[in-house]
């Protein structure tokens, strides 16, 4: 699987959201050495963008546990 271009193309929210979204599912996924990396051939952003413009998963960018308020 290839980065989802065709869904990033027609993604119309904020796309600095689905950015860090992304990128911290990535993170997520290979801190977990999740299983679905090696259904990926090792792609882990490509999964965790698939997961993300497909519905697999969702995402709130709330803030962080340890930031001030």
């Amino acid at each position: 699987m290839i980065f989802p271009l065709k869904e990033l193309i027609e993604y119309k929210d904020n796309m600095y959201e689905i950015t860090a979204a992304a990128s911290r599912r990535s993170y997520q996924l290979s801190m977990l050495k999740d299983e679905a990396i090696e259904q990926h051939e090792g792609k882990v952003i490509s999964l965790a963008a698939k997961q993300l413009f497909t519905a697999q998963i969702g995402f709130s960018l709330g803030a962080s546990a340890g930031s001030a308020k």
